[in-house]
C-alpha cells in the first residue's frame, strides 16, 4: 500500500485549527496506522494528523526508535494538551512539513501532557528534553502553527523566499 503524502509548507491546510476527536472508530485506527507508517518511513519522531490533511486532534510520537536496537513503540495521543510547562530550552527543530530547513526554537523544558489513548484511557506524561519538545511541536500542528512561526521574522522570511524559489523551479521542471 502506498504511503500517504505529507503536506508541505505553504499548503494552507497546515494552518487549520484541528477539531477534537469525539470517538475512535476503524477509520481513525487506520489513520493511526498510516501516520505511523509515514513517520517511520520519512523518518521522523512525531506526526500530527493535519500533516496528512486530517484536521483532527491526533498525534503519533516515538522519540526513541532511532536509537540503536530500539523497538518501534509509537505513542498515540488523542486530543493531547499541555497542562503544565516549565523552564526554557532551545532545541534545533526540523519538520516533515517544512522541507530542507532546521532552526533553533525556544520551548518549555518540562511539560505535563494529558491525552487519551485509542481505548479512551487517560494518559498523563511528565517529560523533558526531546520528548517535551516533540509534544509541543506536534500540538502546534493541531493549532495550525509551524515551528517557523516561532523563529525570527528574518529567518522565516529567508526560508519562505527559498521555498518559493524551490517550488517555482519544481513547477518549471514539471513543464
Amino acid at each position: 500500500m502506498a504511503l500517504r503524502e505529507v503536506l508541505q509548507f505553504p499548503d494552507e491546510r497546515l494552518r487549520r485549527v484541528s477539531k477534537p476527536l469525539e470517538h475512535v472508530d476503524d477509520r481513525i485506527r487506520e489513520l493511526v496506522r498510516d501516520m505511523c507508517d509515514v513517520m517511520y518511513d520519512e523518518p521522523g519522531i512525531g506526526l500530527a494528523a493535519p500533516q496528512l490533511g486530517e484536521a483532527i486532534r491526533l498525534v503519533v510520537v516515538d522519540t526513541e526508535w532511532m536509537e540503536e536496537d530500539a523497538e518501534r513503540n509509537p505513542l498515540v495521543l488523542v486530543n493531547p494538551e499541555i497542562v503544565e510547562a516549565e523552564g526554557k530550552l532551545v532545541f534545533t527543530e526540523g519538520c516533515l512539513s517544512v522541507p530542507d530547513f532546521q532552526a533553533e526554537v525556544e520551548r518549555a523544558e518540562h511539560v505535563l501532557l494529558r491525552a487519551t489513548d485509542l481505548e479512551g484511557e487517560t494518559l498523563e506524561i511528565r517529560c523533558e528534553g526531546l520528548q517535551a519538545v516533540c509534544f509541543q511541536h506536534e500540538i502546534d500542528h493541531l493549532d495550525g502553527k509551524l515551528f517557523i512561526d516561532r523563529i525570527s521574522r528574518l529567518k522565516r522570511s529567508r526560508y519562505v523566499l527559498k521555498r518559493k524559489k524551490q517550488l517555482a523551479a519544481e513547477r518549471e521542471e514539471a513543464g
